[in-house]
């Protein structure tokens, strides 16, 4: 690999947001979306991973984006007192040392930005990096290795929004199960529906605002890449960066207006969360086996639960239909906004479900 392609893999980067908030520790490439109805074609065909590829991105309408700006209002005072109760949990765990907070792209950006201006905020030492982990692909270990070689990973806590079904958290244990520069797989995210997490501000499957957009929202950045194209050996895991939506990027905007509540919050225990894992995890795997057989699949990762999850499927894969708890529940307005444009059918999920929505994708007839 020629030295500048190799220098620019290793230089770290702060997207849209402050440098004193987070270290991408992602390469930056150019890179040809490919067409949603294409992309979900290669997937389910096994031609291609979805890590391979980038859907197109777009800066949503003022319609949708008013329903975040809505979401934000009424959720932002939420979010901010459970990053604060999270905060206390993680630097409790830490006495007296650094707290490595290394989020998880890019959903988990947001929390980790979060997450560090609190600790700081009450006198604590914190570091934040954000990195790539891909299902079915692992986790990046060029970029633990940038970690390890700064920090003690014995202070190191991976952070992401929330669980759906548990795919990642499942993909950071089996990435971690042999300790790779000394990092424990301690996962810590706001919202833990799955029973996946080790430790979570709340069970409920809220809709956290940051979780209605793309890029604008974290740090203008795509979803990481791992393509042999743009990716060499030594290289991290790759993303596209959207300068072009400058104009409307909201990410600073974001954590400027949680991270001042969160400080001020006082902290709640949320020590009982441990104890609920188990029956979580066992509704979670129930929901599943419910769902699999009413769509008619053996396919997991066509199953999308949660509200975030389901918006992600509505914004850049091919649903089939949409099942939501309530439809007066206002953290799913954008999802039945979504639905009308997109023409896809909105069903009942069961008031007894835990999750209040969940996106099936639909097959294109290579389902195993």
């Amino acid at each position: 690999m020629p030295a500048e392609a190799r220098l620019r893999a290793e230089t770290p980067f702060s997207g849209s947001y402050d440098p004193a908030d987070v270290t991408f520790l992602l390469k930056p490439v150019t890179m040809a979306a490919t067409g949603v109805a294409d992309k979900e074609a290669a997937i389910q065909s096994g031609r291609r991973h979805y890590s391979e590829m980038i859907a197109p991105e777009s800066v949503p309408g003022a319609d949708y984006l008013a329903l975040y700006h809505a979401a934000l209002a009424r959720n932002g005072a939420r979010l901010a007192q459970d990053v604060a109760s999270l905060a206390a949990h993680v630097a409790a765990r830490r006495p007296g040392r650094e707290v490595v907070i290394v989020s998880l792209a890019r959903a988990g950006t947001p929390i980790g930005v979060l997450l560090a201006r609190t600790l700081r905020a009450w006198g604590h030492r914190a570091s934040h990096y954000s990195i790539s982990i891909i299902r079915d692909r692992g986790i990046d270990l060029n970029a633990l290795a940038y970690i390890a070689a700064r920090h003690d990973a014995r202070d190191a806590v991976f952070v992401d929004g929330w669980t759906g079904k548990g795919a990642i958290a499942g993909e950071l244990r089996a990435s971690l199960a042999e300790r790779p520069f000394g990092f424990a797989p301690e996962l810590a995210v706001i919202a833990d529906p799955a029973g996946q997490a080790d430790l979570a501000a709340t069970d409920d499957d809220y809709l956290i605002a940051s979780g209605l957009l793309n890029g604008i929202v974290s740090g203008l950045l795509s979803r990481s890449i791992l393509n042999a194209d743009v990716v060499g050996p030594g290289d991290f895991h790759a993303c596209v960066t959207y300068p072009q939506f400058a104009a409307a990027d909201l990410s600073r905007a974001f954590v400027d207006g949680i991270a001042p509540l969160a400080a001020a919050a006082t902290p709640r225990s949320i020590a009982g969360h441990a104890d609920r894992r188990p029956a979580l995890r066992e509704g979670c795997e129930a929901m599943m086996a419910a769902l699999l057989a009413h769509a008619g699949t053996q396919d997991r990762n066509r199953i999308k639960p949660g509200i975030a999850e389901a918006t992600r499927a509505l914004l850049r894969r091919m649903p089939e239909r949409l099942l939501v708890r309530d439809r007066g529940d206002e953290d799913v307005a954008h999802l039945l906004h979504l639905a009308a444009e997109h023409g896809i059918p909105v069903e009942p999920l069961g008031e007894q479900s835990r999750y209040r929505a969940v996106a099936i994708i639909r097959t294109l007839g290579h389902d195993s």
